[in-house]
């Protein structure tokens, strides 16, 4: 195992890289040459923090929440449609009647796989 730098946007960066064995087929005899390439990166296990933070707030919401106060609160559209797809939370549009006007929201519920995720 060597450490390697790499120079990347005037920053110093050590990589931690794996020997692979591979073949010089520009040679006769084939003769296995040491090639190195990057160690993968450690992943890290559970719900991210902010998928989290969201769950936690549309658990302790009797109602759920609007589109908006999740808006308010710093979640993106595409993490709350992404809670959706992996099937934490549901969205449901409503109509509202606000300042005499009717207005279509999204309201945010947990889901009980998203209740199993907090766990």
């Amino acid at each position: 195992m060597e450490l390697r730098t790499s120079n990347s946007n005037q920053r110093h960066r050590e990589i931690v890289c794996a020997p692979v064995i591979a073949h010089n087929v520009n040679s006769d005899h084939h003769a296995a040459m040491p090639r190195l390439r990057p160690a993968s990166p450690s992943r890290r296990r559970g719900p991210k923090p902010d998928r989290r933070r969201a769950l936690e707030l549309l658990a302790s919401s009797r109602n759920g929440c609007t589109e908006a106060i999740m808006l308010a609160y710093g979640f993106t559209v595409e993490q709350m449609v992404d809670l959706c797809f992996d099937g934490l939370a549901i969205g449901t549009p409503e109509r509202m009647v606000v300042g005499g006007r009717t207005v279509e929201v999204v309201r945010m519920k947990i889901t009980e796989s998203g209740r199993r995720a907090l766990t």
